[in-house]
């Protein structure tokens, strides 16, 4: 600060500071307390004065020393945004936004009432004569050689600019101050005259574009031969069309153009500040205020001044600037946070992807076997004896000559172990992703796909586990009094019920292991393990007196559907209707010989009777098995079908309706950084 107060003291007596200012009153010790006796005081209050006189000035009343809680609520929003958005976004996308945050955070540790305004502009348009001519002072070189200004230079209207020209990188060589009296309206504006954004000479270009990165507002001074610059416009203002409220375009050497020729420029300046997006600050409305003056002959300066030292006094310079910084980040992360529409998982979607998953493990396929093999116990449990003994017959025969024969009683067919359809599950995987990432902006898109993926690995092998668990159901009772036995269900401790359920480590393929104190499953191998040990049955359903699983089953065989109730009265009435006929036949023989006088048509009409009535109540049991046997089908199915659900839920759709969560929190977060919420 010593240049500065050595040109103070040129220009004759110091005058009283501005408002503004911090006390500075002179005081040379021994001389000025002999001149003002009340200074006199004890050492102990001379320092505390010194102190107080030391300390920074305080901003005047009404100063943002804080920004706006709105712009901090951004500020906010926008940093979780990036801090949130790290997983999924790559960091070229998130630079913008984080430098923003980082600016922010920079100049919020310095005072906000100040105003920080570069004058900017091209070769030869007069930036330094309008500098010098704002601070009435020749602060800045000016001439006619090219370029002039090689290294920005500052003048500050306040003394608490040290910090802001520290982060500014000005030397302490170009730091300037404004000669007495200032203007009171600039209290607090701190100026920057920057070299030619266009200079032939290495290093401009760079200091121009960091420093107009780092100030508040611009004034860009452009000249009747290159107002129109192509650079200026497509370098500068057409990508700053986002600060129109922190810029002004000043149309410089009004003093070389007629009245009807200044007038032409200033419109055709106008418009094409139109075709760059920015916007003009117009009856009243907020935007780019556009002048016309000479430095040089001070025409129009006033009227900038004016401008200037309104716009200084708002002391909303800073706040303006981070605003539009956030805006512009704002808009370039819009296009990956805004999707097209509503995108998400919808209930159609979950349903269809459940439906796919259950036609690839067979649901349906298995139901429909599952009431076929129902219908066909009801049929061998309700049929005549003499079908009975047709059937023991067939399989004795085919037994002998080797054939396979058919089961007998009412076992259930062992279910294969049928593999999910591989192609359908990936169909059905590929149709979720589509309908779930439609509208998504890519980076979330590719998240949700890479989500179904990875869950979808395994799924098949997972699906087979699933049907296979749920391939026969849980012993319960419907409402027509039916019982349904088989395999326990997924989760299911007790013992007993499908094949290859473990057990104390061993594996389960036949009856259970009695007498013994491991509690395991013995290994049937097929042969017949139907010898008592006590009170204990080693082949059948009992083990220490009670039951340990719920289908019953043959030696090392297939668990077999528990007979219903009904299905024994129809037994028996069967058995009744054979003694009937072999009665009647019996009592016929009889009338025949003459052995009693009974009339003939009453011993055959009792074994015609019989004998009609036998397929008559097997085709009645028949028709009455048609409702469990459907019952008996749709709970298969719906078994197979829920536990595809249920593994499809856990690996694939909970993995993407995650993905799709975080979208919809971080698109929450943006619509507040954006300022739209």
């Amino acid at each position: 600060m010593t240049a500065v107060h050595s040109a103070d003291s040129r220009r004759g007596p110091v005058r009283p500071p501005a408002p503004d200012a911090v006390d500075r009153s002179w005081d040379d010790g021994l001389i000025a307390r002999r001149a003002r006796p009340e200074r006199a005081q004890p050492d102990k209050a001379r320092q505390e004065q010194q102190g107080r006189a030391a300390a920074p000035a305080r901003p005047a009343p009404n100063v943002a020393t804080v920004l706006g809680g709105p712009l901090l609520t951004r500020l906010d929003a926008l940093r979780e945004l990036v801090g949130l958005s790290r997983a999924r976004l790559d960091g070229r996308t998130l630079d913008e936004a984080g430098r923003v945050l980082e600016e922010a955070a920079v100049r919020q540790r310095h005072p906000l009432d100040l105003t920080v305004v570069a004058i900017a502009g091209s070769t030869g348009s007069g930036k330094s004569t309008l500098f010098n001519a704002l601070a009435r002072a020749q602060l800045s070189e000016a001439g006619v050689r090219r370029p002039t200004t090689s290294a920005p230079v500052a003048c500050a209207w306040t003394d608490r600019a040290d910090g802001l020209l520290d982060r500014l990188g000005i030397p302490e060589g170009a730091r300037r101050r404004p000669p007495r009296p200032r203007d009171p309206a600039f209290g607090g504006l701190v100026l920057l005259d920057l070299p030619d954004h266009d200079s032939a000479a290495a290093g401009h270009r760079e200091q121009v574009d960091r420093l107009l990165a780092l100030v508040d507002a611009v004034i860009w001074v452009v000249d009747p031969e290159k107002y129109a610059d192509a650079v200026l416009h497509e370098r500068y203002l057409r990508p700053l069309a986002g600060y129109a409220e922190v810029t002004f375009v000043v149309l410089n050497q009004l003093d070389r153009l007629s009245g009807d020729a200044a007038d032409q420029v200033l419109d055709d300046l106008r418009r094409l500040l139109d075709e760059d997006g920015l916007a003009l600050g117009e009856h009243g409305e907020p935007g780019a205020a556009v002048l016309a003056l000479s430095a040089l002959t001070g025409e129009g300066l006033g009227e900038l001044r004016e401008v200037l030292g309104q716009f200084v006094t708002r002391r909303k310079a800073a706040e303006l600037r981070l605003t539009a910084d956030i805006d512009g980040a704002s808009a370039r992360l819009r296009p990956v946070y805004v999707a097209e529409g509503r995108p998400g998982l919808t209930d159609g979607a979950r349903l269809d992807f459940e439906d796919r998953l259950a036609e690839a493990v067979g649901a349906r396929a298995s139901g429909l076997r599952a009431e076929r093999t129902w219908l066909r116990g009801a049929e061998r449990a309700c049929g005549t004896v003499w079908g009975h003994a047709w059937r023991h017959y067939r399989k004795t025969r085919e037994a002998r000559t080797g054939e396979a024969g058919a089961s007998s009683g009412t076992d259930v067919t062992p279910p294969q172990r049928r593999t999910a359809s591989r192609p359908l599950v990936e169909q059905a995987v590929r149709t979720l992703v589509h309908e779930a990432s439609a509208g998504l902006p890519e980076p979330w898109a590719l998240a949700v796909r890479e989500a179904a993926v990875n869950g979808a690995e395994g799924l098949p092998e997972a699906l087979d586990e699933a049907g296979a668990a749920a391939s026969l159901p849980t012993a319960r009772r419907g409402a027509s009094g039916v019982r349904w036995t088989g395999g326990r269900r997924a989760g299911d401790a007790s013992p007993g019920g499908a094949e290859g359920t473990r057990t104390g480590g061993r594996r389960a393929s036949g009856g259970g292991r009695g007498g013994g104190t491991g509690g395991g499953w013995r290994t049937g191998g097929g042969r017949n393990m139907d010898r008592r040990t006590g009170d204990r049955r080693t082949g059948g359903r009992r083990t220490g007196g009670r039951r340990t699983g719920v289908g019953r089953t043959r030696g090392g065989g297939a668990p077999r559907l528990v007979r219903p109730r009904w299905w024994a009265l129809a037994t028996a009435a069967q058995v009744m209707l054979v003694l009937l006929q072999l009665g009647g036949l019996v009592w016929l023989a009889t009338a025949l010989c003459g052995g009693t006088e009974v009339p003939l048509w009453v011993p055959g009409g009792l074994t015609a009777g019989a004998a009609a009535g036998a397929p008559l109540l097997s085709w009645g049991c028949r028709m009455a098995a048609r409702g469990p046997a459907r019952g008996y089908g749709l709970e298969t199915e719906r078994r197979l079908r829920n536990a595809a659900a249920a593994c499809g839920r856990e690996r694939v759709l909970e993995p993407v309706a995650a993905e799709l969560l975080r979208y919809r929190e971080l698109r929450g977060r943006y619509v507040v950084a954006a300022g739209e919420g």
